[in-house]
């Protein structure tokens, strides 16, 4: 599987990713006060969006995890666990999942979503900080984190705890907005991010300025080779970056060395 991922590795994308992560950023500080906020309309809010595109990228990373059985499951800045349900959905063996986050609303959420799925038996969603993570190390087949590194306070430290909770030979997974490397795609993507996500999803939402925190975090976030370099310098390997749809998204993949 890593074989065939498509890693990316050119200079134009690691410059266009450094420059990206170089402009002024948003806050992080108690972001999950927001999702709080949103928590209700979190889901449809994400399948209006990206025209449903989400539901594709989240069983698409599920393919990466094709090939490992009775997977032990550590997904971070989980939300509703709707990453863990795609997992499941998107045809990876996952015999449990935990699930952390801050946000308490969104955890509630989950919860129903997994009773309903009569799976609460088999997936945990607690609170937890990707920063700090409560959890032992060398204990999972797999961590993961969907559209959540880019809001965490330190992204350097999240990927060395989801490093330190994986078995050797475990893998990382994270779904993350990306910028398009093709000039007329970025322009349209980017007045999309600035001009009319913030408009719906502020409206329908009741809080305009999340979906102003989301499109300035995207932005400003590293993407391609600038992140795969992050996740190498927290110590994995066989790191490798797979763009989505035109570039919109990306899946990072990443080994914890010592199999």
């Amino acid at each position: 599987m890593v074989a065939e991922m498509t890693n990316s590795n050119n200079t134009a994308e690691s410059e266009a990713g450094s420059t990206a992560a170089a402009q002024d950023e948003p806050s992080r500080d108690a972001v999950w006060e927001m999702f709080d906020k949103i928590a209700p309309r979190y889901d449809m809010l994400n399948r209006l969006l990206s025209l449903r595109r989400d539901v594709a990228w989240r069983k698409r990373m599920a393919t990466f995890l094709q090939n490992r059985s009775a997977v032990r499951l550590l997904d971070l800045a989980t939300g509703t666990g709707d990453q863990i349900l795609h997992f499941m959905d998107g045809g990876a063996d996952i015999a449990s999942a935990v699930g952390m986050d801050m946000s308490e609303q969104m955890l509630a959420v989950g919860r129903k979503k997994m009773t309903k799925r009569g799976l609460q038996d088999k997936v945990e969603l607690s609170c937890g900080d990707a920063v700090e993570v409560p959890v032992d190390s060398d204990a999972f087949d797999a961590t993961s984190i969907s559209f959540g590194i880019r809001n965490v306070v330190d992204v350097s430290r999240a990927l060395g705890e989801m490093r330190r909770a994986l078995k050797p030979g475990g893998c990382a997974l994270i779904l993350e907005f990306s910028m398009p490397e093709n000039s007329t795609l970025r322009s349209v993507y980017t007045f999309y991010l600035r001009h009319i996500l913030p408009i719906v999803g502020g409206l329908i939402s009741g809080d305009m300025y999340a979906y102003r925190y989301l499109n300035k975090t995207i932005e400003t976030f590293p993407y391609g080779d600038a992140f795969c370099e992050l996740m190498r310098d927290a110590g994995f390997e066989n790191t490798s970056a797979t763009p989505l749809t035109f570039g919109v998204a990306s899946i990072y993949y990443g080994e914890k060395p010592g199999a």
